[in-house]
């Protein structure tokens, strides 16, 4: 299989950086034309899209062009968030065969929640940026919605979530609607700063916090802490569930995706390329100097082609089906179906 990524900014969005990024791709990959070619795109393209797809199909020489625009985008070999940018992946492999089952559909989608049609079905696994352009095929989808398969591969998924559990899973003794009041014997923010270290139980950073219902599901995001000791949530939760309180923090994040890619690593064999769906609320804006959950896949899976992006939310399969998670980085691992 050949294959290789690129990534080219400049002042402008215009389809010159996407047919640019396709001809670096394919002269690093030693191809004169791809079969398939994943073209992401800096949101300063959203109402650019069209052009800079035609530009790419026409420097691959390939109609088959999928993707979507994001709030910043990366390669193995870097990342860019701050100007116009395009980043592609350029590939040349055996397409005769669909892929596996089990292989999700890679899916983009610029709605501000995961399609109703999404949740269900065969597994997907891709990304959402609100308000977002997206295409597939070599055309821009005006619903909203783009998804494609790359057939003849097969692939693997690491799902960090960069979560650190607080303690026990304890029962919802106490909720309504979206207001959680009292959970294991005590109110909804007491038994929250009973689960927190010392130093930050005197102003909780709710932002940082999430409730946990099940390990392969979204966690749920607070969204205040009431004077009365409730917690506003951003879902319900019944009573009599058990939760356990989550919080996101750098270097307990770093440590989960280094886990995640490790697990994955040994799991089967090396893969032939990557593809990795962030979050803006992740990467570099999160940790602060630079992106450690790439320098984690450099280090795993080194000179490995890797295309990705930061977007509001990133899809794949749970426990009942395809979700929506936030604040979490997935990695599909692609081999040929033959190895």
């Amino acid at each position: 299989m050949k294959v290789a990524s690129a990534l080219v900014s400049g002042l402008r969005p215009g389809p010159e950086l996407a047919a640019e990024a396709v001809r670096q791709a394919l002269a690093e990959a030693g191809l004169e034309r791809a079969e398939q070619i994943i073209l992401l795109l800096s949101r300063d393209f959203i109402r650019h899209a069209p052009p800079a797809i035609l530009a790419a199909a026409r420097a691959g020489g390939c109609l088959q062009v999928g993707g979507g625009t994001a709030n910043g985008l990366f390669t193995e070999r870097g990342w860019q968030c701050d100007q116009p940018a395009a980043a592609a992946l350029v590939l040349a492999a055996d397409s005769a065969n669909p892929p596996p089952a089990t292989t999700p559909t890679l899916c983009f989608s610029g709605h501000g929640a995961l399609p109703f049609d999404w949740q269900a079905g065969p597994p997907r696994a891709g990304l959402l940026d609100t308000d977002a352009a997206v295409w597939a095929h070599g055309r821009l989808n005006t619903s909203g919605c783009a998804e494609f398969n790359l057939p003849g591969l097969r692939s693997s998924l690491a799902r960090s979530t960069g979560l650190r559990c607080l303690g026990e899973a304890q029962p919802v003794e106490l909720s309504e609607s979206y207001d959680l009041r009292r959970v294991g014997g005590h109110s909804a923010v007491d038994s929250l700063r009973r689960a927190l270290p010392p130093e930050l139980r005197q102003n909780p950073p709710v932002h940082q916090i999430a409730v946990l219902r099940q390990a392969d599901e979204p966690a749920i995001p607070i969204l205040s802490a009431n004077a009365d000791g409730s917690l506003t949530l951003a879902a319900e939760l019944p009573i009599g569930e058990k939760i356990t309180w989550t919080i996101r923090q750098p270097l307990a994040a770093e440590q989960d995706m280094r886990r995640t890619l490790a697990a994955a690593g040994k799991a089967g064999p090396a893969p032939d390329f990557a593809l990795m769906f962030s979050c803006i609320g992740r990467g570099p804006l999160f940790y602060g100097d630079d992106d450690r959950d790439l320098q984690a896949f450099r280090e795993q899976f080194p000179d490995t082609p890797l295309l990705g992006a930061y977007g509001s939310g990133q899809v794949a399969p749970g426990a009942s089906g395809n979700r929506l998670f936030h604040n979490s980085v997935i990695t599909l691992l692609f081999a040929s179906s033959h190895v």
